[in-house]
């Protein structure tokens, strides 16, 4: 049985999904493997580098060590050699989900003139 990235090339397909590095961002989980792909993401192929965003540095570090066995997955997965390097970097914070303190805020509209307008076309609205 033939593996799906040297179909993918031999199909004539639109350019957005035959796009080198849409596959190899792809082939990225495959390659990876689970545990390693639920904690990093492939972002980019530049000039034949992967771009992978990783937890912190202590995966870099770790990763850094994979890199020969993770091309030669992303090779086999793709069926031809698109990515020559590996490039992992720490991902930006993310920022968690916040709770309002309140449903609405008390005294939305500060400046006076802009309450009073505010007021006149909501009663127009209801009107």
């Amino acid at each position: 049985m033939e593996s799906a990235g040297p179909l993918l090339t031999k199909l004539k397909l639109s350019p957005g999904v035959a796009d080198a590095e849409t596959r190899a961002r792809a082939a990225w989980r495959i390659a990876a493997g689970k545990k390693i792909a639920e904690r990093t993401r492939a972002t980019a192929l530049v000039r034949g580098a992967l771009v992978v965003e990783v937890e912190d540095i202590v995966w870099q570090r770790q990763l850094s060590t994979l890199r020969h066995f993770l091309l030669k997955n992303l090779a086999k997965a793709l069926g031809e050699t698109v990515v020559t390097d590996i490039d992992f970097r720490p991902m930006p914070p993310r920022r968690k989900p916040q709770r309002a303190e309140t449903a609405r805020p008390t005294g939305a509209i500060q400046d006076p003139v802009l309450h009073l307008l505010y007021e006149q076309s909501r009663k127009k609205g209801m009107a």
